[in-house]
C-alpha cells in the first residue's frame, strides 16, 4: 500500500476524514429520527374552506413517537385523538360528526423552531384547511 491512491480518495479526502464525515452524517440521521416533544395542552387556530376560523383545543399525551389525547371544539365537539411524531413531523386524527355526516379529521404538521405547531388539516373529503397551535 505504498501508493498515494491507497491513502487518499480521488477527491483528495483522506480515509480518516471520510470516516469522520460518515460518522457525523450518521449522528445527524439518528438525531433527526428522535421525536419532538409535542405533549401538552395546545390552543389551535384553524382556517377551513368549510367553516371559516375556529379555535379548538387539544391535549396531547406523548409516549415516544406515539400520541393519544383529547380534542375539543365548538364545531366538532369532543373526541379522543391518536397519532404519531416522526422527528418534528406530527400527525393526529379523530372521528367526528358535522351536519349529520361522520368524518375522519386529520391534522398533519410540524413543530416549528419557535415552538408552535403548523400544518394542514383534512375534514375527510368535506374540505381542507390550515392550522397553527401554541402551547398553553
Amino acid at each position: 500500500m505504498g501508493t498515494q491512491v491507497a491513502h487518499r480518495m480521488t477527491n483528495g479526502m483522506t480515509v480518516g476524514s471520510l470516516a469522520i464525515v460518515m460518522l457525523a452524517m450518521g449522528l445527524v440521521s439518528v438525531s433527526a429520527q428522535n421525536p419532538a416533544d409535542v405533549g401538552g395542552d395546545w390552543a389551535l387556530t384553524v382556517d377551513t374552506e368549510a367553516g371559516g376560523t375556529t379555535t379548538p383545543s387539544i391535549t396531547l399525551v406523548q409516549d415516544g413517537s406515539e400520541l393519544t389525547g383529547h380534542y375539543s371544539s365548538d364545531t366538532l365537539g369532543e373526541a379522543d385523538v391518536t397519532g404519531s411524531v416522526d422527528g418534528n413531523n406530527v400527525r393526529f386524527s379523530f372521528d367526528a360528526e358535522a351536519g349529520g355526516y361522520a368524518l375522519e379529521v386529520t391534522y398533519t404538521g410540524a413543530l416549528q423552531e419557535d415552538g408552535t405547531l403548523s400544518g394542514t388539516m383534512s375534514l375527510g373529503g368535506f374540505g381542507d384547511g390550515t392550522f397553527t397551535g401554541k402551547r398553553r
